[in-house]
């Protein structure tokens, strides 16, 4: 688990040393994003999806992850609207922060050295690709389009984002059994090797010259998002799973160990596509990854079978 997080920390700080010395450039992370955002992604999407074995994706660890990203995201979604009445855009930027996890950079190194078994994160991997991703590039067009377009055309729009289109081609796929010829296959990988680094290094990008839980940049957003992501969604988690589906002790650990992953670098990419709620994302990705180690330390101290 700590080589994972290690190999991380040094891509995030590539990152953040291209941003030091500017090495790329003015509009640099704004490029990286949209690549990431328009090719490496759903490339990456559709590999991992199209690939996967449909009876892990629909196991109960599945229902557990739906269970405790919902409970922890409406919990924001109630005192970031009711009490502090944010508007939608950052509205929905912080309910992901809540409750998206990093369930590919950081969750497969962490199913493999911790879990021993990479396909664990493949339900949570599907339940974000598939509902909360979709879902929230909805809102999120319609929320930066501040109602010019009708619901209609928003969902319209939205279903000719590229990473739902791959999200669906990918099931697809995988439910009909599909082979997809290595000639096809084989680049579509390899230019979706690229995100992950280049998601990594756009998140070193931003954190040159940012200042975390500066005042009047959501400082109470990215509390109550990075609490609840850290701590609260691994006991809704837990709770599920130990007092509900009374899941076998192997499955617990990996379900409570996917929630306690930190917030998805993809949440960011998602707030600089549509330019709302950046430092919310920004600010929580970066506590929920420091406060990922701890975390994930003492959930295996507790519940390893």
């Amino acid at each position: 688990m700590l080589q994972g997080f290690a190999v991380i920390g040094v891509i995030v700080l590539v990152g953040y040393l291209l941003g030091r010395f500017d090495l790329l450039g003015p509009g640099a992370q704004l490029v990286l994003n949209r690549f990431v955002f328009f090719v490496a992604a759903p490339c990456l999407l559709f590999t991992v999806i199209a690939t996967a074995d449909t009876a892990v994706l629909f196991s109960p660890i599945l229902l557990v992850a739906a269970i405790s990203a919902l409970s922890v995201a409406g919990v924001y979604v109630l005192v970031a609207r009711l009490v502090w009445h944010r508007p939608l855009g950052p509205l929905t930027v912080g309910a992901l922060s809540s409750g998206y996890v990093n369930g590919n950079n950081i969750g497969l190194p962490v199913a493999v050295y911790l879990l021993g078994n990479a396909a664990y994160t493949a339900p949570i991997i599907l339940l974000q690709l598939m509902v909360l991703a979709p879902t929230a590039l909805v809102i999120l067009d319609a929320a930066t389009h501040e109602g010019r377009r009708s619901v209609a055309g928003t969902v319209l729009t939205s279903l000719r984002n590229p990473l739902i289109i791959a999200s669906v081609l990918g099931t697809v796929v995988a439910l009909a059994h599909l082979r997809v010829p290595a000639l096809v296959l084989e680049p579509l990988r390899l230019l979706g090797g690229a995100s992950v680094p280049l998601m990594l290094s756009a998140f070193g990008l931003s954190l040159f010259g940012a200042r975390p839980l500066a005042a009047g940049e959501g400082r109470v957003d990215v509390l109550l998002a990075s609490f609840l992501k850290a701590i609260g969604m691994p006991l809704v988690a837990w709770a599920v799973g130990a007092l509900v589906l009374h899941l076998p002790a192997a499955e617990l650990h990996a379900s409570v160990v996917l929630a306690g992953l930190p917030t998805a670098q993809n949440v960011l990419n998602f707030a600089s596509r549509y330019g709302t709620g950046i430092p919310i994302a920004r600010d929580t990705g970066l506590i929920t990854t420091i406060a990922a180690v701890p975390v994930l330390l003492v959930v295996s101290l507790l519940l390893v079978p």
